[in-house]
């Protein structure tokens, strides 16, 4: 007999967006890739190293929060 748990799937996060405080700061925590994007364009991808209120660190570089969007990439 199958248990309940084995037909629950997990949803993908692939290239879903880090919205809030919380995704950013769990992304940091778990080391999860993610890739950034100014508009359209792929401008950085890595894992978050620092996080300030106005700013995300992925591989040394500084990406505006205000300007930037964030995506899970795995």
């Amino acid at each position: 007999m199958r248990k309940k748990s084995q037909f629950i799937r997990s949803k993908s996060r692939f290239l879903s967006p880090l919205t809030s405080d919380i995704q950013l700061y769990t992304a940091l925590m778990d080391r999860t890739p993610i890739v950034v994007f100014i508009g359209a364009e792929l401008v950085g991808s890595g894992v978050i190293e620092d996080i300030t209120e106005l700013s995300v660190a992925v591989k040394g570089e500084r990406y505006m929060r205000g300007v930037c969007t964030f995506k899970y990439a795995g």
